[in-house]
């Protein structure tokens, strides 16, 4: 590849990024519903063998999605419910208990005198004003940003239909996208899409096995604990997990909060502060790093870097599409890498890295 191609090429990828940087308020769902494509465009392509036809198959595949979401509504939805009306209920003892056992024990281990301006009372006839002037403040900032609001369901309304149409299109998309690679170009773009494809189904399959194992230890954990809902509670966890930390914060917070509605709660949440610490831990150490890490070949500190980036370009759903992003990317920058040292023989890698 000669300079002046090159060149091009850089001016045309700096043209590309800069075109997307501008357009990310508006390319979220695009994106988003072309990742959603990708996934189900096997399982269409396996309803299409069984002599249904094209849009028949895709409307099974949503047919299928919605069966999902609907069971996981189902198993969620009474939970929530039910967490939070025992909360309500549970209120004004939790509050008691707070004023009356908690903070006399805290202040006699610290060994603190405790006067009349102490206490959740006190707390809200002090900062009562504050609060409320914090929360009109929040209230206009929210009524401000409208346009922003509305533009962030219209985006989640636009998905679904979004998907449809791509996996519907989506083997006619891609014959016409091939047909404009130049002839001696094919087979190495053609090459790097097959790459991609690999990395990012190992990607998904590795993922999805995250999020089983996830589930099983967290159900596994609560239940040994000994908490109401243990299995909805890890199972859901588990599930979001997808999400960088989610699935530990979800977890843990509506963990901690059914435990707080039992009695003798200290203990049972220490375990479950345990399990949760155990299971990020086992997942940070062994289940990514060996069923995602290493599938799409990426440092641990590239992996934050991708989620932070794409949570900064393309907010919730860059935060959803960085890894599989990244593992685009990875194929990417391993070819041009790659491609480099083959067009500089002189430089021996092995004998730097001796050297080093």
């Amino acid at each position: 590849m000669n300079a002046s191609l090159r060149l091009n090429w850089l001016i045309a990828i700096a043209l590309v990024g800069w075109l997307m940087y501008l357009l990310a308020p508006i390319l979220t769902p695009f994106v988003a519903a072309a990742l959603l494509a990708y996934i189900g465009d096997p399982v269409a392509d396996r309803l299409q063998r069984l002599k249904l036809p094209r849009t028949l198959a895709v409307a099974a595949v949503f047919l299928l999605t919605f069966l999902v979401l609907g069971l996981l509504v189902l198993l969620v939805g009474p939970l929530i419910r039910t967490q939070v009306g025992a909360l309500l209920d549970a209120l004004p003892e939790i509050v008691r208990q707070v004023e009356q056992v908690w903070l006399p024990n805290i202040a006699e281990m610290l060994d603190l005198e405790i006067g009349e301006d102490v206490g959740i009372g006190a707390f809200v006839a002090r900062y009562g004003d504050m609060a409320g002037s914090w929360g009109t403040r929040v209230l206009v900032s929210v009524t401000q940003s409208g346009g922003a609001v509305a533009a962030a369901v219209l985006s989640l309304f636009l998905v679904p239909i979004l998907t449809f149409y791509l996996l519907r299109d989506w083997d006619f998309i891609l014959v016409h996208l091939e047909a404009l690679i130049p002839s001696e170009q094919h087979d190495t773009v053609v090459g790097l899409a097959r790459e991609t494809d690999e990395v990012l189904g190992a990607f998904l399959r590795g993922q999805l096995l995250v999020m089983l194992a996830l589930a099983i230890i967290y159900s596994a954990g609560l239940g040994l604990v000994g908490l109401k809902f243990a299995v909805a509670i890890g199972v859901v966890s588990g599930l979001v997990s997808f999400v960088p930390y989610l699935g530990f914060v979800f977890g843990i917070a509506l963990a901690s909060l059914t435990v707080v509605l039992e009695p003798d709660p200290l203990w049972r949440l220490v375990g479950v502060v345990a399990t949760f610490s155990i299971a990020q831990a086992l997942e940070g150490s062994l289940l990514t790093p060996k069923l995602v890490g290493d599938r799409i070949g990426l440092h641990p500190v590239l992996i934050i870097f991708a989620v932070a980036a794409g949570g900064q370009l393309f907010g919730f759903f860059g935060i959803l599409l960085a890894l599989p992003a990244a593992a685009v990317l990875s194929v990417l920058v391993r070819f041009a890498y790659f491609r480099y040292l083959k067009e500089h023989p002189e430089i021996d890698v092995d004998e730097l890295v001796d050297e080093s």
